[in-house]
């Protein structure tokens, strides 16, 4: 069952490899960059197994409503600012301080239950795919001129026809 958990990564490693033998082994320059990019997805999908956080959430601070006490100091998700909130309540009566105290323990324990998820890898992975058509495009172009000047795609015979010439 531990194999099934990990199955991402057993689809990268075997997209890597198919990539990878088909880029080596293929003499036909459109399959080269049908290989190249099967091996750049593999790179992608095991960015992205890299960056899930199961059971994560997006990293939005979102301030919650009144604490009530009569004051109007918005408890927020973070410790910071409820440790902000109750340093404000400290020229005010000693029951508002501790209030505020609770407000920071209350904040800490609410942040010690969120689980965030880095969204740093999947956004350098919509980048990774951008680039990644870009360059498919651009090598399917270079393709099309090599075919224009040498009438193949085939590696072995363009090299013959440069060793002849």
């Amino acid at each position: 069952m531990i194999s099934f958990s990990l199955f991402n990564y057993w689809a990268v490693i075997v997209l890597m490899m198919v990539g990878f033998y088909t880029l080596i082994s293929r003499d036909n320059l459109v399959k080269k960059l049908i290989g190249l990019n099967i091996f750049q997805t593999s790179v992608i999908l095991m960015y992205v197994s890299f960056g899930k956080v199961t059971g994560g959430t997006a990293p939005i601070l979102i301030e919650s409503g009144d604490h009530g006490g009569g004051d109007d100091h918005a408890a927020a998700t973070t410790g910071h600012e409820a440790a902000d909130a109750a340093v404000d309540a400290v020229g005010s009566s000693g029951e508002l301080v501790m209030q505020g105290a609770s407000g920071v323990a209350h904040a800490a324990a609410e942040s010690a239950e969120i689980l965030y998820s880095n969204p740093i890898p999947h956004v350098l992975m919509l980048t990774a795919i951008v680039v990644g058509v870009a360059t498919l495009a651009l090598g399917l172009s270079l393709v099309v001129r090599i075919n224009e000047a040498y009438g193949t795609i085939q590696e072995n015979e363009i090299a013959r026809k440069d060793n002849a010439a």
